[in-house]
């Protein structure tokens, strides 16, 4: 995955072979946790929404200066020499490796619980996204002519949509494992970056 600092990436994986990859609510929680550790250093996060078979996340990379710091808050010194891309695929894949241990040696399971890529799609640059509507085993994959301006908020709803489209809940507000009820004042998460969200007017559907 190529990321570059200043855009907006949806990114999201699911089980291999659509299997299930959070069994009971302390899955969910523990999975958040990873997010906070290993996500949140490199981008803010301005959505989430984890499913019984899959995730997504829309993030924004965060800038990094010449000495290595990231410029934005709650982050800590960054090895000068590598790249944002280079620290945040590692991340991700760290964030990946170390909750699948855990859950096998809990589930008595083995082998792996996600598929191998996980995907990135920049939301705010037109050769990043695919020029029509698709379907994917995650579901539809909106797109939009307006890229810089409109698939931002695009991306933001059907990540907060997705427990409805899945049937899983009559309304977003009833999912507990997604960043609606944060967005919307119900719930005092801080794991997502609340004023980077009103700055670019994201607004919940």
């Amino acid at each position: 995955m190529q990321f570059e600092a200043g855009h907006i990436y949806h990114i999201y994986n699911q089980g291999n072979n659509r299997q299930p990859i959070f069994f009971e609510r302390e899955h969910y929680l523990f999975f958040l946790q990873k997010m906070r550790a290993h996500i949140s250093p490199y981008c803010d996060i301005l959505a989430y929404c984890l499913m019984p078979n899959h995730f997504h996340m829309m993030v924004e990379v965060k800038a990094v200066n010449r000495s290595g710091d990231a410029t934005l808050s709650r982050t800590p010194t960054i090895n000068p020499t590598s790249s944002p891309s280079d620290s945040l695929n590692k991340s991700i894949g760290i964030l990946l490796a170390s909750y699948t241990r855990a859950i096998n040696k809990q589930q008595n399971r083995s082998g792996s619980l996600f598929r191998p890529k996980t995907k990135a799609e920049c939301i705010t640059k037109p050769e990043g996204i695919t020029p029509s509507f698709y379907t994917t085993s995650f579901g539809t994959i909106i797109n939009t002519h307006h890229v810089e301006t409109h698939y931002p908020q695009v991306c933001f709803n059907y990540i907060h949509q997705n427990p409805v489209r899945a049937g899983l809940v009559n309304q977003a507000v009833d999912w507990e494992f997604s960043s609606y009820r944060d967005v919307c004042g119900i719930r005092h998460g801080t794991l997502i970056a609340k004023e980077r969200i009103s700055e670019l007017r994201l607004i919940p559907e």
